[in-house]
């Protein structure tokens, strides 16, 4: 036994460390493709004089930007339609309804499938930005005879109302909002970069984890208590997600507050659920018990393991739709390269966050049917702590994804404060002041891409540049750039090592990874 756990244990320390050394060699890669392009620019930019050049030689401004626009229209377009199309494969395997997985007119029909006007409507945004962003560069290039800073602030900035090509402000304000949270975390990461300014424990590795419970928090109180505050879909996404009905989370609202609980509403709940309804609830109750929470059954534990697992079973389409669609859209090459591998990796992702979200609402019913086994009184803090707590299941997740999701939700929390504040009147409700905010961003995004990309998260940067950089044709680079490109098509052609499970095997990898002996870097 001794043997067999070193032996599993040195296969797994192995795993690890190839697998580091693939995620060390990616960023190797955007490095070098980076260094390639900026080596690039700058000889261009000294055979042209006074005169800076565009990254496009071989193209027109019009050209490259028509053909940027619709690269990346086709690109979000497709990305939201194989969503849609994937959920509602899901939603028929689920029926046990497996032949019409082969019915287009069951899979795909405009009845049961109604994506066509928002994947338009995303496809204008990417790509009306991207189109107008390189446009609107080139002009301020030729214009100014000089290419600074403020070019790329001015661009995005500008192209950035390509946001009114979503018509719901909720939306607009959300993206506003998820932005704004990108562009405080490329400054704050500027700003430490150059030893200027750190906050207090930011180096603590779990300080993601921290960000979004906080965050949970407030999105779960306002989910409670302010419902009114969130934005609708994200509302009823909590609401489906969730084991506990509407009129519930209704009647504790209104008990929290001290105001009636519709009574009627309640016993009609609980007839719904069982047969014999045996609850004796007032209309101005000290608490909202247990029997209310989860009619169905008595017992609390059992109540949030079915709930869990209820969860498991309703968001697992959503997740792997999610994960594997933008990877297969965008990465098409990739994909077609290690089908299997990419199958199974959007398969091990949709598992592992689908397990965060269960444990999330189990967390959650946990909490308050505590609270009511120990207090006789509710009181609406419990609802702030429950989402706090809740939030702790983010360390299910993958290190490198819960930076993500707390900046996901962060902008959600914000958007319930800014809309509580506007209700009570402590700040004023500006018209279209997404719009402002969402440009704003941009330009600041822009700029950070462009001067500071180290500061930006990698996913962000690598998914901008994924659709900036976007050609219809693809065309390859021109005859100047033609030996410095052979080089990086000869470095990505490298052929990775396959994981074996020897030490010989783990000596080579580590040193076939060794980004000193790569020259240039």
């Amino acid at each position: 036994m001794p043997v067999l756990s070193d032996d599993s244990n040195s296969s797994a320390r192995l795993s690890a460390d190839n697998a580091e050394a693939e995620r060390r060699l990616r960023e190797a890669e955007d490095r070098l493709r980076e260094a390639v392009d900026e080596l690039h620019r700058r000889q261009r930019t000294a055979a042209c004089g006074d005169s800076p050049p565009c990254d496009h030689a071989d193209d027109s401004c019009v050209a490259n930007a028509i053909g940027n626009l619709c690269q990346s229209f086709l690109l979000s377009y497709g990305v939201r339609v194989g969503i849609g199309i994937l959920l509602r494969g899901f939603k028929l395997a689920r029926r046990k309804s497996y032949s019409s997985l082969l019915d287009l007119k069951q899979l795909v029909s405009e009845k049961d499938l109604i994506v066509r006007e928002e994947a338009c409507r995303i496809g204008l945004l990417f790509g009306g930005f991207t189109g107008s962003y390189h446009a609107i560069r080139s002009l301020l290039r030729n214009c100014r005879k000089k290419e600074t800073p403020m070019n790329a602030i001015l661009a995005g900035s500008i192209a950035g109302l390509s946001i009114l090509a979503l018509d719901d402000s909720n939306q607009r304000r959300t993206l506003a909002l998820y932005l704004l949270a990108r562009v405080a975390q490329c400054a704050y990461n500027s700003a430490k970069s150059k030893n200027k300014f750190h906050l207090w424990g930011s180096h603590w590795r779990h300080g993601d984890s921290l960000h979004f419970s906080l965050a949970c928090a407030q999105v779960m109180y306002a989910f409670v208590m302010r419902p009114e505050s969130l934005p609708k879909s994200y509302k009823d996404f909590i609401q489906k997600t969730g084991p506990v009905a509407a009129p519930v989370y209704k009647a504790v609202k209104e008990n929290c507050r001290g105001g009636p609980v519709d009574v009627a509403a309640i016993s009609a709940y609980i007839n719904s659920q069982r047969r014999s309804n045996n609850v004796k609830l007032g209309e101005f109750p000290s608490i909202i018990p247990c029997s209310v929470i989860h009619p169905d059954t008595n017992s609390c534990l059992a109540h949030n393991a079915k709930a869990a697992s209820a969860t498991f079973r309703k968001t697992f389409p959503l997740y792997f739709s999610l994960t594997f669609v933008p990877f297969v859209v965008l990465y098409l090459q990739k994909f077609m390269d290690t089908p299997a591998r990419g199958c199974w990796l959007a398969v091990k992702g949709a598992v592992q966050s689908t397990s965060f979200l269960s444990a999330f609402v189990g967390s959650f019913l946990a909490v308050i049917c505590l609270h009511r086994k120990i207090a006789l009184t509710d009181h609406k803090l419990v609802y702030w702590v429950a989402g706090a707590l809740s939030g702790l299941s983010i360390l299910l997740e993958k290190k490198t994804r819960r930076s993500e999701l707390a900046l996901y939700v962060l902008p959600r929390a914000g958007e319930s404060w800014w809309n509580i504040l506007v209700n009570r009147h402590l700040l004023p409700d500006v018209k279209n002041a997404e719009v402002v905010l969402f440009c704003a961003c941009m330009g600041g995004i822009m700029y950070y891409l462009e001067h500071e990309p180290d500061t930006m998260a990698p996913f962000l940067r690598g998914l901008i540049r994924r659709f900036l950089t976007s050609r219809i044709s693809n065309p390859g680079p021109s005859s100047s750039l033609t030996a410095s490109y052979a080089y990086l098509h000869k470095f990505e052609a490298t052929n990775k090592p396959k994981v074996q499970d020897n030490q010989q095997v783990g000596t080579r990898t580590s040193k076939q990874y060794n980004l000193e002996s790569i020259p240039g870097l």
